[in-house]
Parts: structure tokens; C-alpha cells; sequence
């Protein structure tokens, strides 16, 4: 009696698990399981949508919208690398999920914001702002605000924040643009952070890079010739000028094109930067932070970014040379080849281990992907006046 029971209950449960294992093979057949490691988005200012693409079978695989206005966006990953988070010049944070193509949350913060970054442990993310002007920091999961850390806050006014950086021990370095100062943002506890500032550091500092290691943070200097660096394994040192005077003597061009700055410049021993109003890349070397060379390019250099593997770096240019890209021998510093893709290429990015590098072309509403050991375009894809790039490779580096 007892096992016909137990048989009569088994046969009840398999008819009510068999519809979920069918629902459940039927999902697994139209969504295969993948991982994000080569996903990436490509920004669409004009639209307020990023692309969902793929970097190993270079493909566009959907297009998220109702993202705001991405005239000014940037991207930063999960620790996981499955959602991206899009700054909007706006104020708004987006958070987008790659594998299902779907915009998870969107916060309005600000009125005018340029960029953001992810603490070291993945749980907060960092808003920095021009207007109203400080940071915000936000729960990585929710995007509930956390706190704001206003740069009025030692009795100033306050200033546009620029080069926001992570670094390690959850702590972001920026710079403010008005008061020219860098502040030191402890974030271990993101309801109540800790700052240390820096003041009189130089004129207008424009943005900032944090290096692989996350132990320098360098603020570029639009108001002199010159960067300012920040040791923070020695933060009590303060900060001092490096590359100061690179312009002297000459005199300085019209601006058509603010440079950026980011971990990316850096290229084994030596860093290589954007100099202010002039037609060249410097050179420094990361250990003692001296200008060891400068190398003569055609135009203002925006992006100056080095391939993973650090033998090359490629340079885009601010208008009337947006249309071109150079490409630097670095043991030689010589320009190599000159390459003209497309019209008004607004960034590059390249794949995890530097095979290829994207650049987006604005004017042509397109993507190149150009091989980095031939230099050959391998493909182009569509898209809606394009700008930044960002893969998902960035989601395990710093200072990205």
C-alpha cells in the first residue's frame, strides 16, 4: 500500500515538473547561454542610444534607446561586466543590461554631468558633476543616492568636476576645474566619505587619468603649460607639477578640441599625453614623471591611447584633422602611418589583447575596425552618429 503511494506521488510530480523543464528547454533553445567578456556599446549621441556589440564576431547585436542626451557620455562596467553604466550630459546615470538589451534603470541627477566612475569593490558608483558642481555617489545595485560630497564644502563656491578616477581601497581622485584643486575621495563608507584636498595645484585643471596601478592620479592643465601629479601612496607629499613649460616659447593655437585623459596613454615605461594648443604628443617617463620626448603629429591630439600591448599608440585629432589618425612606433617615437578612416573620428577602443581597434566615425554613421598588425580595415558596421566605444574589458582595470 505504502509504495503504491509512493509511486501515484512521483508520477503527480513529474506531471508538474514537466511543463517547467519544457518552458525551461525552450528558453535555454532561444537564448543561448554566453558571457559578456567581448560585449562592449557604442555610443549614439544624436539618438540617446547605445549599441549592444560584439567583439569577437565584430557585430552589432541590439540597440538600447531612451537613454537621454549622450553628447558627452562615458561607460563604466560591472565587476561582473553584465551591466553598463552610461553618464549622460545630462545628469542621468542609465543602467543597461548586455545580455538582455534592456535599460534596467535610468536616475536623473544632475543637470549637467561628463563622466563617472565604479569603486574598487564594485558597489558604488561616482557621479561627477559641472552643474550643480560636486560628486554623488550612488549604490551600484539600486542607484539610490548614497550622498553628495559638494566641492563648496571647506566655505568655496562650487566648481566643475572633472578626471573623476578610481582607485584602489574604493577611494576616487578628481580635480575642480574652477578653484584648481584635486581632492581625494575615501568612499569605504559611501554614506558618510572622507575627503582630502589639494589646493593651488594649477589653472583650470581639465581632466585627469589614474594610472594602471591606481597609484598616481595626474590632472591636466588647460590654464598653463604643465601637469600636476599626486602620489597617493604618499598623499601627505602633496601634489607637484610635472611637464611644466612644455608650450614655452611658442606660441599657443586656438583649442578647437578639449584633449582627454585616461589610464589608457600610458605605454610600458613612458606615458604618452596630449599637449594643450600644440601639434604634438609628450613623453614621460612614469618613474621619475620627466619629459623625455615630444613627438610631431599633423593636428591638436584628443584621444592618445596606447594598444594593450603598449608597442603602439594611436592618436585621433581635433577638427580641422578629425578625419585622420596616427599611429606612433613607440620604442622609436616616430610616426608610422597615417590613416583616414573615416569623417570626424570621435574615439577608438581596442579589443582585450589589442588584435583590433573600433573607431567611430560621426559623419559617416559608421564603425571601422581596423586591424592593428596590418592596419587594414577589416569590416565597418552602422551606426547613428557614433562617439564613444567602451568594451567590457574595462570592467576589471583601473582607472577606466
Amino acid at each position: 500500500m505504502a509504495g503504491s503511494t509512493l509511486a501515484t506521488g512521483r508520477r503527480t510530480l513529474a506531471r508538474l515538473l514537466a511543463p517547467l523543464l519544457c518552458l525551461a528547454l525552450a528558453a535555454c533553445a532561444s537564448t543561448p547561454l554566453r558571457g559578456t567578456g567581448d560585449l562592449g556599446v557604442v555610443i549614439e549621441r544624436a539618438s540617446g542610444s547605445v549599441q549592444i556589440v560584439d567583439n569577437s564576431h565584430t557585430q552589432s547585436l541590439a540597440r538600447v534607446q531612451g537613454l537621454g542626451d549622450l553628447s558627452h557620455a562615458s561607460v563604466v562596467f560591472s565587476r561582473d561586466a553584465r551591466y553598463a553604466y552610461v553618464f549622460g550630459r545630462d545628469g542621468a546615470i542609465s543602467k543597461v543590461d548586455l545580455l538582455t538589451a534592456r535599460l534596467v534603470k535610468r536616475v536623473e541627477q544632475a543637470s549637467n554631468s561628463i563622466g563617472g566612475a565604479i569603486s574598487s569593490d564594485g558597489r558604488v558608483i561616482a557621479a561627477q558633476n559641472y552643474s550643480p558642481g560636486g560628486v554623488k555617489l550612488f549604490d551600484a545595485d539600486s542607484l539610490q543616492l548614497l550622498s553628495s560630497v559638494s566641492t563648496a564644502a571647506f566655505g568655496g563656491s562650487e566648481s566643475k568636476v572633472v578626471g573623476l578616477a578610481d582607485l584602489p581601497g574604493n577611494r576616487f581622485a578628481f580635480a575642480l576645474y574652477d578653484s584648481g584643486e584635486i581632492w581625494l575621495l575615501d568612499a569605504s563608507t559611501p554614506t558618510a566619505p572622507k575627503v582630502q584636498r589639494f589646493e593651488h595645484i594649477g589653472k583650470q585643471p581639465y581632466d585627469g587619468l589614474a594610472s594602471g596601478d591606481g597609484r598616481y592620479f595626474i590632472a591636466g592643465l588647460y590654464g598653463e603649460d604643465g601637469l600636476a601629479l599626486l602620489d597617493s601612496w604618499h598623499a601627505d607629499a602633496g601634489v607637484r607639477r610635472i611637464l611644466g613649460g612644455y608650450g614655452r616659447g611658442r606660441q599657443a593655437l586656438p583649442v578647437y578640441k578639449m584633449p582627454h585623459l585616461r589610464g589608457w596613454s600610458i605605454a610600458g615605461d613612458y606615458a604618452f599625453l596630449p599637449a594643450i594648443g600644440q601639434h604634438e604628443v609628450l613623453v614621460a617617463d612614469n618613474r621619475s614623471w620627466a619629459q623625455v620626448a615630444s613627438v610631431p603629429v599633423l593636428g591638436q591630439p584628443v584621444f592618445v591611447m596606447a594598444e594593450p600591448g603598449g608597442r603602439r599608440v594611436w592618436v585621433n585629432f581635433a577638427f580641422p584633422d578629425n578625419d585622420k589618425v596616427q599611429v606612433i612606433d613607440v620604442p622609436t617615437r616616430q610616426v608610422i602611418k597615417t590613416l583616414q578612416p573615416g569623417r570626424a573620428i570621435l574615439h577608438m577602443e581596442f579589443t582585450p589583447r589589442g588584435d583590433a581597434v573600433w573607431l567611430s566615425s560621426r559623419d559617416d554613421n559608421k564603425l571601422v575596425v581596423i586591424d592593428t598588425a596590418t592596419l587594414a580595415v577589416r569590416s565597418t558596421l552602422p551606426a547613428l552618429e557614433p562617439s564613444g566605444i567602451f568594451f567590457s574589458w574595462r570592467a576589471s582595470r583601473m582607472g577606466m
